[in-house]
């Protein structure tokens, strides 16, 4: 019902910078939460940035400082601007949405496929 589709992901050099961007498209009525994870080979996935259901935004302590999180509701899509990226910043890249597709109904955490970044020292 609700799709997300990532892209932006890349190689580049340690202290370089990416953007990353998803959509979200399908049956949505309202979107409540919607942020980027990452995870990388080995480790768990982890927050970087979001907007909350509070709509105030959260980054992890690791991206303060060097990542953006944006977004354009109007066409249902976030972005992330990554900058001075280092090596340890290397892992695919996931967006989620907290999505309410029908009033009344119960909101529901999608996932897109996520985008991989790479990060060459």
């Amino acid at each position: 019902q609700v799709q997300l589709v990532e892209s932006g992901g890349g190689l580049v050099q340690a202290g370089g910078s990416l953007r990353l961007s998803c959509v979200a498209s399908g049956t949505i009525y309202k979107i409540y939460a919607m942020g980027w994870y990452r995870q990388a080979p080995g480790k768990q996935r982890e927050l970087v940035a979001t907007f909350t259901t509070s709509d105030t935004t959260d980054y992890a302590d690791s991206v303060k400082g060097r990542f953006t999180i944006s977004r354009d509701s109007a066409k249902n899509t976030i972005y992330l601007q990554m900058n001075s990226l280092k090596p340890e910043d290397a892992a695919v890249y996931y967006c989620s949405a907290d999505v309410q597709t029908a009033w009344g109904t119960i909101p529901f955490d999608y996932w897109g496929q996520g985008t991989q970044v790479t990060v060459s020292s």
